[in-house]
């Protein structure tokens, strides 16, 4: 594209592609847009910065200035390369322009009071949630043996990571996408427990819109439209565990950093300590009244976290929770455990050792990636689900490489779609 005379109306949705990836990427100062964002994955950008930096890239002139005006005209060009121009809605002040909470700020701004009082109708009874249509499994026992032949960490990283969680009674393993992290969470749950007891285990999910209300204690409405002071999952569960002191409670907590951790554990981050559990360490939470009971966590209460460490989107947690959990990281394991297993639902040793050899050569490739590295590796758990037909195999791992795998590989190598092409190519070679 020639520097001299430059045309807007030549830019492509590659170049602006890789300009949100360079966004995303980078700690520069945007400059928020007055009316208009740009919309990508969930994620909210100024349009004629997104379109000022595609411009750079384009030209190669790291001071080259977008020769549109904001509005309409950067608009329009953005909008012809499929990228999705909508109005501006509020943020908080102290929100950073790329921050990502795009749920959150949606909430806030969909905040819904109830009628007036006056227009409030009779209810004809009580509102409940329907009857559950399904009975939790009666608890089976769960022994180390069984651990060992459902698991593909080493003895030595099991006993590291039981150690880990008596320590610090808090946990968080780590890894790539696909390393089994919350099959192992549960399993050292059930470990702990000598038994598959649901109701001592409590799994949540963090996300961008979960907030200090959900997990701790806040205000939420009822059926009549006025709030009610609610208690959160850990509230709850933490009531639970202290009614039970002798047998350990797990709070599995799937995706712990696509949250605002600091925002949503508040009063969490000091009784999290393995020395500050108990009602001697308890404090008054900010919503509850004066006359109520003070929160305390209890020492029989265990957390284990799971952290992707190949989603860009996420923030890395703070110092202040780091120094609470102990952390374990996973590997992708394409050896002989994954060999094992697969031999035992029948997939043909052929079809493992394409597989193994495939993988392992496309992680190395992965790990040598200067924009990639060894936290974009992909896991073993993407194979663990053969299907029944020996027969099959061959389709079913075809399938994986072409519908799971490539995409993601797309993903990786959003700007260099030639790379991501010739490693697609490398992986399903006959």
């Amino acid at each position: 594209m020639p520097a001299s005379t430059p045309d807007p109306a030549q830019l492509t949705r590659e170049q602006v592609l890789r300009a949100l990836r360079h966004l995303d990427r980078t700690t520069l100062a945007v400059p928020a847009s007055t009316v208009y964002d740009l919309v990508y994955r969930g994620r909210r950008y100024p349009p004629r910065a997104v379109a000022q930096q595609a411009w750079r890239l384009a030209t190669a002139r790291p001071d080259a200035t977008w020769p549109l005006p904001a509005g309409a005209p950067t608009n329009q060009v953005l909008e012809r390369l499929d990228f999705t121009i909508a109005t501006k809605r509020p943020t908080l002040a102290s929100s950073p322009t790329l921050d990502g909470d795009v749920a959150a700020q949606q909430a806030m701004q969909d905040l819904y009071t109830g009628p007036a009082r006056h227009s409030i109708p009779a209810l004809p009874g009580q509102v409940q949630e329907p009857a559950a249509a399904y009975d939790a499994a009666a608890p089976q026992p769960y022994t180390r043996a069984e651990a060992r032949q459902e698991l593909f960490i080493s003895d030595a990283a099991l006993d590291q990571a039981l150690a880990a969680l008596h320590r610090r009674r808090n946990l968080i393993l780590q890894g790539p996408p696909g390393t089994g992290k919350t099959f192992l969470a549960r399993r050292l749950a059930w470990l702990e427990l000598g038994a598959t007891d649901a109701a001592r285990v409590e799994l949540v999910q963090f996300h961008p819109s979960y907030s200090y209300e959900d997990f701790i204690q806040g205000f939420r409405p009822d059926a009549r439209g006025t709030f009610q002071l609610t208690p959160g999952v850990l509230l709850n569960f933490c009531q639970k565990a202290a009614q039970d002191p002798e047998k350990p409670h797990f709070l599995l907590i799937d995706e712990i950093n696509r949250g605002n951790v600091s925002r949503i554990f508040g009063e969490l981050l000091l009784l999290l300590e393995a020395d500050k559990r108990g009602p001697a360490h308890a404090v008054r939470l900010p919503y509850a009244p004066a006359e109520a009971p003070r929160f305390f966590v209890p020492a029989n209460l265990y957390v284990i976290g799971t952290m992707n460490t190949a989603d860009r989107s996420l923030v890395p947690l703070d110092y202040a929770l780091r120094r609470r959990f102990a952390f374990l990281r996973l590997e992708p394991e394409f050896g002989a455990p994954l060999v094992r297993v697969l031999a035992a639902q029948g997939v043909p040793a052929a079809v493992s050792s394409r597989l193994v050899a495939r993988l392992t050569e496309l992680n190395q490739t992965i790990a040598d990636d200067p924009e990639l590295g060894p936290d974009f590796q992909l896991g073993h758990s993407y194979f663990c689900q053969p299907p029944t037909a020996p027969e099959a195999a061959e389709e079913w791992l075809t399938l994986i490489l072409q519908q799971e795998v490539g995409p993601l590989l797309e993903e990786y190598w959003l700007d260099q779609p030639a790379k991501a092409a010739a490693q697609r190519r490398r992986l399903l070679r006959n």
